[in-house]
């Protein structure tokens, strides 16, 4: 009886292991769809620098090409002398452990922006590695922050009573979505682009919407030449149009400064996901509520009495 129950239990594991797995299929027209989607923009760009319209643009450009480029010297120039003289820069910039005296690395200058002279494990010493280990660090604070607002504002609406979502929580959201729950944007019925769409796609569709941008900031310096377009700045700051469009880079002065405060903000924003991580693994509730739960009680609701819970 006790073997009947067992393969009772694993048929039923097994079984809701094939349904769980069921709603994580997507269809290949959906799959396609996506990827028909995606391939658009990339279609368009190069159809447009392969016709006569796109000939035009880049022509029109290189004859102010000479023009721009000096533009772009004097705008380095002024972004060098910034920094030169911004207390966030240099030699005399803040350092990460203040006036308790340190041998700091040599090869930490200061030129880049949220330089502390932080590396104890070494892995800047190599100045290629230490450009791409910065690239990697800017990429993902951005990400974070855009991250870390989207977790925090469907369950602060919610909160206050202003909407009413399906799931507000931002873990629990991939979970509803492999429950084959249809999500709606901001509680409004029938609106949900992606949310009645399967994890599949929207994973692919997630992937192609981050990769894109950056792909496009990485390569965009002189890929973007053919449509007519010239990005004065360099990889992690193409400034332009496109990606300055306040003109926020036009104040060297303040612009060294924003670039200190991004940084700042992002590497709050990448720790602030690893709380978020650790509050869903051990209270399971939203990093807004257990904030509320936190200023409510804070004797009862801490690190220490999740830890190690009253008996």
């Amino acid at each position: 009886m006790i073997v009947h129950h067992h393969l009772q239990v694993s048929d039923g594991l097994l079984h809701g292991s094939k349904h769980q797995f069921s709603r994580c299929r997507a269809s290949w027209q959906e799959v396609g769809g996506v990827l028909v989607l995606s391939a658009i923009p990339f279609t368009a760009v190069k159809a447009i620098a392969n016709s006569p319209l796109g000939e035009t643009l880049e022509r029109r450009m290189q004859e102010k090409k000479r023009a721009y480029l000096t533009n772009a010297s004097l705008y380095q120039s002024l972004q060098q002398e910034a920094r030169n003289n911004s207390f966030w820069y240099g030699e005399n910039r803040p350092r990460w452990l203040g006036p308790i005296p340190f041998q700091y690395p040599t090869y930490l200058d200061g030129q880049l922006p949220g330089d502390y002279g932080f590396d104890i494990a070494g892995l800047s010493k190599d100045p290629i590695a230490f450009k791409t280990y910065f690239n990697f660090e800017i990429l993902h604070a951005r990400w974070a922050m855009l991250g870390a607002l989207g977790a925090l504002i469907p369950e602060l609406l919610e909160l206050v009573g202003g909407f009413d979502f399906v799931e507000a929580v931002w873990w629990r959201v991939g979970y509803s979505k492999l429950q084959g729950q249809t999500l709606d944007y901001l509680g409004i019925p029938g609106l949900h682009v992606a949310g009645s769409q399967g994890i599949i796609v929207i994973a692919i569709s997630q992937f192609l919407l981050m990769v894109g941008p950056e792909y496009a900031r990485y390569c965009g310096i002189e890929a973007l030449e053919p449509l007519g377009i010239y990005l004065p700045g360099d990889v992690n700051y193409p400034g332009g149009v496109l990606f300055d469009p306040l003109n926020l880079s036009g104040d060297a002065d303040g612009f060294q400064e924003l670039k200190v405060k991004e940084i700042k903000n992002g590497r709050l924003a990448m720790l602030a996901w690893l709380g978020f991580y650790a509050q869903a693994a051990f209270t399971g509730k939203g990093p807004v509520q257990n904030l509320v739960d936190h200023i409510s009680d804070p004797l009862h609701n801490n690190i220490l009495s999740v830890l190690w819970p009253p008996l």
